[in-house]
C-alpha cells in the first residue's frame, strides 16, 4: 500500500510540474494582452482630452477595436476551417465576408434564430482532410493532452478494480467527480481566457472538457457493465445526461471538444471492460455517442463532426456484434443510425432535404460527360446516402435470416415515409430494397433449407412453410411504398424501382428457391399471378400522368410476371403459344399507345420463343412429340409474329424487322422438323450419324445466321450484337455440315451412309444440295456481307459439286455407294456432267455479262478435257472411242465459238461504257 502512496503522490507531482507552465503561460499571455489594450485606451483618452487642433478641421480619433472576436464566434467558424483558410493564403485585401462578419465586438454567442441553413455552401479553400491534417500539425500537443487526460479517468477505475482500494460505488463516483472537475476546470479557463486558435488559452478549455466527458462515459458505462450498481434505466439516463451536457460544451467550446468527446465514449466501453462487455445494453448507448456529434454539428456545420459521429456510432455497434451482442440488436441499431443520419442534420422532425436527390445528380454527371455537373447534393442529402448505402451493405452482409430481410423492407419503406416531404432523399429506399432482393439470391443456406421441405420430403398433413409468401409479400410492400412516393423529381426512378422490386423477387424466388416444389405449381403461380395483378393496378394507377414512362414499365412488368406464371403451369407447347399470345399483345400495345417499351417486350418475346423451339423443349421435343401439340406451337408462334408485324406502327422499323425474320427463322425450323419425322425408317439412334441427319441439324443454325445478316442495317451496337450472333450460328451450322462431308459421308460411311429416296429426290439432295443452294442464296441476296460474298458463292459451288458426283454415282451404284472402283459408264457420266456444267456457267456469263464466270466456264471445260485424253482415253476403244472424240471435238469447238462471241460483246459492252 505505501508503494502505491508514493506512486499516486508522484503522478500528482507530475502533473504540478506539467500545469506550472500551462499556467504561467497562459497568465503571460493575459497579462500582455490587458497591457496592450490599457495603453489603447490610455491613447485614445489622451486623444480625446487634447481636443481639436486649432489649424486642422475636428477629426474624431476611431475606437480601437478587439484584436479578435469572441471566442463562441470564433468557434462558430472552427478551427479546422481556420486552419484551411490559413493555407489557402488569401490577400488581405479581400477578406473573408464571414471574418467580418465575426469581428463585431458587441455579438453575443450565435442565437438559434440566426442559424445558418444546413445546406449551405461550404468556404471556399482545401478540403476536409487537408484542413484537418494541418490542424493536428499545429495543434497535436492539445490532442495528445486530452487522450491521456482521458485515460487517466479511466485507468483510475481500473486501478480501484485491481487494487481493491475503494468500494465499486465510490469508484465509480470517483471517475464521474473527476471528469465533472476536469469539465469545471475546461469551463473556467474558458471564460477567463476564451477558446480557440486566437485565444490566449489557446485550446486548453476543449482539452480538459473532452477528457472530462469521456471520465463521465467512462464511469457510468462501469457501474453498469463491471459492477451491476444500477439497472439500464439509470444508466440511459446518466448517458443521456451526459450526451446533453456534451452537446451543450461542444455548442460552446468548439470541435477540438465535439471530436475528442466522440472518439473518448466510443472508446470507453473497450477501456473499461477491457473488450469484455460486449452486450446489448450499448447498442443505444451507441446510439446516443452518433446523436451527440451530429447535434452538435446540426448547428454549428462543420460536417466532418457527423461523419465522424456516424462512423464511431457505427463502428462501436458493429464490434458489439462481433463480440456477440446479437444481430437483432445490431439491425435495429443499423435502422435507428439512419434514421439519425435523415433526421438530425436537417433540425427537424419531418425531413426536408432539398433537391436534387442522388439519381438526377448522377444522371446530370452522365448527361455532362465531363464538365461541371450541376446542382451538387447538399451535404444533409451526402450524410443520409452514405449512412444508407453502409447500412445496406452491413444488413446484407453481416446479417441473417428474416432479420436481414425484414429489417432491409423496413428500411426501404421507412425511408418512402420519410421522403415525403424531402425530394433530395426520395430515391434512397431503392438501395436497400437493391440489398433485398441481392439477398434472396446470395443467401444459399436459407434458401437450401425451405427446398428440403419439399412436398415428398416433409411428414403427410403438414401445411407447407410460409417463407417464400412472406419474403414475397415484404417485396410487394416495397413497391407499393415506392409507387406511392413515385411523384416530383423522383417519379421515374421510384415508379421503376416499383415494378421491378416485386416481379424480380418473384423470378429469382423461382430460380433460386424452387417453390413449386414445396408449395406446389399452382399455388405457387398463384402468387405470381398477384404479382402482375399488382403491376396491373400500377398501369391503371399511372394511366392518368402525362408521363407515359411509368404506365409502360408497369405493363412491361405485368407481361413478364404473366409469362412466369404461364411458365410454371403450362407444358411445352402451351407454353409456347401464351408466350406468342403475349406477344401480340406487346404489339397491340404499341400500336395504341406508342410505347417503346413494348418493342422491347416483342423482341424478349422473340428471343424466348426461339429459345424454345430451338433449345428448351427444342427440336429433339418436336420430332418425336404427338403431331397436333408440335403444329400448333410452330404455328401459333409463326402467326402470332405475322400479326405482330402488322399491328405494330410503321416507325417501329427494327421490331418490324425482328417480326419478319423470326417468321422466316421458324418457319424454315417447321420445315426441318418435318422432314425429320418423315424418315422413320431408320433407327433414331444411329440416324444422328447420317449425312441427311446432321445436314438436317445444321440447317436451322444456317437459318438463323441468316437471318441474323438481313437484320443488319440498323447501325452501332445492335448491328455488332447481329454480326456476332450471326458468326455464332454459322459456326454451329458448319460442325455438323463438315461432318456429313467427311465422317458421314455416303462413300465410306458403310451401312449408315445408305441412301434414301428417288434419284435425284433423296437424302443426298437435302444432305448436300439444300445447304449449297442457300450459300448461293445468301452469297447473291444477303446485304452486309462485304468480303465474305466470295467465299459463302464458292462454298455453296462446292457443295452443289459434291452433290452432283454424289448423285451420279447413286445412279449407277444404288443406295450403296461405298463399293471399290468406278464403272466405265460413271465415267461418261461425269464427262456429261462436266460439259453440261461448263455450259451452264458459259450461259450464265452471256446473261450476266461476267467474265468470272465465263473464265470459271472455260475451266471447267479444260478439266473436262484433260479427263478425257489422261482418264477416258484409256477405257476405249474401237468405233466408241472414235465417236466420243468426235462428239467432244464438235461440244468443244461450239463453245469456244460461243466463248469468243462472248468475250467480243463484252468488250464491245466495255468500249461504249
Amino acid at each position: 500500500m505505501n508503494e502505491d502512496f508514493f506512486i499516486l503522490m508522484g503522478v500528482l507531482l507530475a502533473a504540478v510540474l506539467l500545469a506550472t507552465p500551462i499556467a504561467t503561460l497562459v497568465l503571460t499571455l493575459r497579462q500582455r494582452r490587458l497591457s496592450a489594450r490599457v495603453a489603447k485606451l490610455e491613447a485614445a483618452l489622451e486623444a480625446a482630452l487634447a481636443g481639436p487642433a486649432p489649424a486642422e478641421a475636428p477629426r474624431a480619433e476611431p475606437l480601437p477595436q478587439p484584436e479578435r472576436p469572441p471566442a463562441d464566434m470564433i468557434e462558430a467558424v472552427g478551427p479546422w476551417a481556420r486552419a484551411g483558410r490559413a493555407a489557402a493564403s488569401p490577400s488581405p485585401e479581400a477578406p473573408d465576408p464571414r471574418e467580418t462578419a465575426l469581428s463585431e465586438p458587441d455579438l453575443p454567442g450565435p442565437a438559434s434564430g440566426d442559424l445558418p441553413p444546413p445546406d449551405r455552401a461550404r468556404p471556399e479553400g482545401p478540403g476536409q482532410i487537408t484542413a484537418l491534417s494541418l490542424w493536428l500539425r499545429s495543434n497535436w500537443a492539445f490532442t495528445l493532452s486530452a487522450v491521456s487526460l482521458a485515460l487517466a479517468g479511466i485507468f483510475f477505475v481500473q486501478y480501484g478494480i485491481e487494487q481493491g482500494l475503494l468500494p465499486p460505488a465510490l469508484r465509480v463516483a470517483a471517475a464521474i467527480g473527476f471528469g465533472g472537475a476536469l469539465v469545471a476546470a475546461g469551463e473556467w479557463i474558458r471564460r477567463r481566457g476564451g477558446d480557440g486558435e486566437e485565444a490566449p488559452a489557446l485550446l486548453l478549455p476543449s482539452t480538459f472538457s473532452a477528457a472530462g466527458l469521456v471520465s463521465i462515459y467512462g464511469g457510468i458505462v462501469a457501474g453498469r457493465l463491471l459492477y451491476g450498481l444500477y439497472g439500464p434505466e439509470l444508466t440511459l439516463v446518466g448517458l443521456v445526461a451526459t450526451t446533453l451536457g456534451a452537446v451543450l460544451l461542444g455548442w460552446r467550446h468548439g470541435p477540438f471538444l465535439a471530436a475528442m468527446g466522440l472518439v473518448g465514449a466510443g472508446a470507453a466501453p473497450f477501456l473499461v471492460a477491457g473488450g469484455q462487455g460486449a452486450t446489448a445494453a450499448l447498442y443505444p448507448y451507441y446510439l446516443l455517442v452518433a446523436f451527440l456529434g451530429l447535434a452538435v454539428d446540426a448547428f454549428r456545420l462543420w460536417r466532418w463532426v457527423s461523419v465522424l459521429a456516424l462512423v464511431i456510432g457505427t463502428g462501436g455497434a458493429f464490434l458489439m456484434y462481433l463480440g456477440g451482442a446479437g444481430q437483432g440488436g445490431w439491425a435495429l441499431t443499423l435502422v435507428a443510425l439512419v434514421l439519425l443520419a435523415v433526421v438530425v442534420p436537417g433540425r427537424a422532425p419531418v425531413p426536408e432535404h432539398a433537391a436534387p436527390a442522388p439519381s438526377e445528380r448522377l444522371t446530370a454527371v452522365l448527361l455532362a460527360r465531363g464538365a461541371d455537373a450541376r446542382p451538387r447534393l447538399s451535404v444533409p442529402v451526402r450524410l443520409a446516402l452514405g449512412m444508407v448505402a453502409a447500412a445496406s451493405f452491413a444488413l446484407w452482409y453481416t446479417v441473417e435470416g428474416f432479420w436481414s430481410f425484414g429489417t432491409l423492407a423496413a428500411l426501404s419503406v421507412g425511408l418512402v415515409v420519410l421522403s415525403l416531404r424531402a425530394p433530395g432523399i426520395g430515391d434512397l429506399a431503392l438501395l436497400p430494397a437493391a440489398a433485398f432482393l441481392l439477398r434472396l439470391w446470395t443467401d444459399l443456406w436459407m434458401a437450401s433449407q425451405f427446398t428440403g421441405l419439399a412436398l415428398g420430403s416433409r411428414p403427410p398433413e403438414t401445411s407447407p412453410p410460409a417463407t417464400v409468401t412472406a419474403l414475397l409479400t415484404l417485396a410487394a410492400a416495397m413497391s407499393v411504398a415506392f409507387a406511392g412516393r413515385a411523384f416530383g423529381s423522383v417519379r421515374r426512378p421510384l415508379a421503376l424501382g416499383a415494378v421491378l422490386t416485386a416481379p424480380v423477387a418473384a423470378a429469382l424466388l423461382e430460380f433460386r428457391w424452387a417453390p413449386g416444389l414445396v408449395l406446389g405449381s399452382l399455388p405457387w403461380a398463384l402468387h405470381v399471378m398477384a404479382v402482375a395483378a399488382l403491376m396491373t393496378w400500377f398501369a391503371v394507377r399511372w394511366s392518368r400522368l402525362e408521363d407515359r414512362r411509368p404506365m409502360a414499365w408497369a405493363i412491361l412488368s405485368a407481361l413478364a410476371s404473366v409469362s412466369l406464371a404461364l411458365f410454371l403451369l403450362l407444358d411445352a407447347a402451351a407454353l409456347t403459344l401464351a408466350l406468342a399470345v403475349l406477344v401480340v399483345a406487346a404489339a397491340w400495345l404499341d400500336r395504341r399507345l406508342r410505347l417503346v417499351e413494348m418493342g422491347w417486350f416483342l423482341q424478349a418475346g422473340v428471343a424466348a420463343i426461339s429459345y424454345r423451339l430451338v433449345v428448351d423443349p427444342g427440336l429433339v421435343w418436336a420430332r418425336f412429340a404427338p403431331a397436333l401439340p408440335m403444329l400448333a406451337a410452330f404455328a401459333g408462334a409463326i402467326a402470332a409474329v405475322v400479326g405482330a408485324r402488322r399491328l405494330l406502327p410503321p416507325e417501329r422499323r427494327l421490331e418490324r424487322a425482328v417480326a419478319e425474320s423470326a417468321a422466316a427463322a421458324w418457319a424454315a425450323l417447321l420445315v426441318n422438323v418435318l422432314l425429320t419425322r418423315r424418315f422413320p425408317l431408320i433407327d433414331p439412334i444411329e440416324s444422328v450419324n447420317t449425312h441427311w441427319f446432321l445436314t438436317l441439324q445444321a440447317l436451322p443454325w444456317l437459318v438463323v445466321a441468316g437471318a441474323q445478316v438481313w437484320r443488319i442495317g440498323a447501325g452501332g451496337r445492335i448491328d455488332l450484337l447481329r454480326r456476332i450472333v450471326a458468326a455464332g450460328a454459322f459456326a454451329l451450322a458448319l460442325m455438323p455440315l463438315g461432318l456429313a462431308v467427311t465422317t458421314a459421308n455416303p462413300l465410306g460411311a458403310g451401312l449408315r451412309g445408305e441412301i434414301l429416296g428417288l434419284p435425284l429426290l433423296d437424302t443426298l439432295l437435302l444432305a448436300y444440295a439444300l445447304p449449297g443452294a442457300l450459300f448461293l442464296l445468301g452469297a447473291r441476296h444477303l446485304p452486309g456481307l462485304g468480303r465474305l460474298r466470295g467465299a459463302l458463292a464458292a462454298l455453296g459451288g462446292a457443295f452443289l459439286l459434291l452433290w452432283a458426283v454424289l448423285e451420279i454415282r447413286r445412279l449407277w451404284h444404288g443406295p450403296r455407294i461405298d463399293a471399290p472402283g468406278v464403272l466405265q459408264g460413271e465415267l461418261y457420266s461425269y464427262t456429261v456432267a462436266l460439259l453440261a456444267g461448263g455450259a451452264v456457267l458459259l450461259w450464265q456469263a452471256v446473261r450476266l455479262r461476267s467474265e468470272l464466270l465465263r473464265r470459271l466456264a472455260m475451266a471447267v471445260l479444260a478439266l473436262t478435257v484433260a479427263k478425257v485424253f489422261l482418264w477416258d482415253a484409256a477405257g476405249l476403244s474401237g468405233l466408241v472411242r472414235v465417236l466420243s472424240f468426235f462428239c467432244l471435238g464438235l461440244v468443244l469447238a461450239g463453245m469456244a465459238w460461243l466463248n469468243t462471241m462472248v468475250r467480243r460483246a463484252m468488250a464491245g459492252d466495255q468500249g461504249r461504257s
